[in-house]
């Protein structure tokens, strides 16, 4: 698939609430990673702090996501087969929780049940909805997957669940 073709995807559903999938035609009309770079939010895991400037530099798909979203359940297990396609190469996959960190043990239960072989982080639901927004998701929909090269700009993003087709293709536009 050729980064136009990419680019021409559009009408995903967005969950139930039928939000379609909104996928930047270039990356000036793109906004800026610098909310993203400038944050610390704790790990799923231990909830130790990671911040997120120490990725700066690295090719990054990074994906919003909640456990109750279905379609974020289905793309899961796809961003965790691009995580290890790509690792060797630089490639950090990224998992945004738009949940409060009250929910941390059932957070680290749903990535462990899940396989989520990926950095997976908790966002909050409201910083997380105010975060998504000011990366150019005006609607505030699950999933939400940004594209990031090693320069911290933003190449591609895509609000629904994205295919592994587009996956590949975002990969390939962040190198």
């Amino acid at each position: 698939m050729t980064p136009r073709q990419f680019f021409g995807l559009a009408a995903t559903l967005f969950c139930s609430v039928g939000l379609q999938a909104a996928v930047a035609a270039d990356a000036g009309s793109l906004p800026s990673s610098a909310p993203l770079f400038g944050l610390s939010l704790s790990r799923t895991v231990d909830g130790r702090p990671l911040a997120l400037a120490t990725l700066h530099g690295r090719p990054l798909l990074v994906n919003f996501w909640a456990r109750w979203c279905q379609p974020c359940r289905k793309e899961i297990p796809e961003l965790a087969a691009v995580q290890a396609r790509y690792r060797s190469s630089g490639l950090e996959v990224v998992g945004i929780a738009v949940e409060d960190a009250e929910n941390r043990e059932a957070l680290r239960d749903f990535a462990e049940a899940y396989d989520m072989s990926y950095i997976s982080l908790i966002g909050g639901l409201q910083p997380g909805i105010d975060l998504m927004r000011a990366l150019g998701n005006d609607k505030a929909g699950l999933p939400f997957t940004l594209a990031i090269d090693r320069r911290g700009s933003i190449r591609s993003s895509k609000l629904g669940a994205m295919t592994n087709a587009e996956m590949e293709a975002a990969v390939r536009l962040i190198w």
